[in-house]
């Protein structure tokens, strides 16, 4: 299985096999997920991903009455509800690279910004309009067929919040 430029599967060898290094390989994943991020194409994200690729948005908690909400789970499952959120949420959304680094264990580092302006609520924080640009650090892992089994990412919560005017107190 490999990934196409548009990030969808192709069936074939493994990703190595056809003359990558597994570095090189992982980085190119990477970079090409983020590319499909920008255009709002969540399928074609998690089409990137195997299908029980891990997902953990670290910071990212929602307080309700009876539970609480995190983000980590399955790609295809929560990944896939939150960034279908953040984009419904936030109909610009970007992301801005700034890193990609990766290693020979398909390993991979992505340092970017991610913002956007808010048009309707996301978590407790009330749509007004406001927007935010947040730093983001993203661990994956891209498996030997070129495909993201692990999601993991972190951010500053509450400088989201601070810039989205939303303030909690308890």
């Amino acid at each position: 299985m490999s990934i196409t430029q548009d990030g969808t599967r192709t069936a074939g060898n493994s990703a190595t096999a056809k003359g990558g290094t597994r570095k090189n390989v992982a980085a190119e994943t990477a970079a090409r997920l983020f590319e499909v991020y920008r255009r709002h194409d969540v399928e074609a994200m998690c089409d990137m991903c195997t299908d029980t690729a891990e997902f953990s948005y670290v910071p990212y908690e929602v307080w309700g009455r009876q539970r609480v909400l995190r983000g980590d789970g399955k790609v295809k499952t929560v990944g896939k509800t939150i960034w279908t959120g953040l984009i419904d949420s936030f109909p610009d959304l970007f992301n801005e690279v700034h890193i990609i680094d990766a290693n020979d264990n398909g390993d991979v580092a992505v340092s970017c910004d991610i913002g956007g302006t808010q048009q309707l609520a996301w978590g407790f924080a009330e749509a007004r309009g406001g927007s935010f640009s947040e730093p983001h650090l993203f661990i994956l892992h891209v498996d030997e067929d070129g495909l993201i089994d692990t999601v993991r990412a972190y951010w500053n919560g509450a400088g989201i919040n601070r810039q989205l005017g939303h303030l909690e107190v308890d």
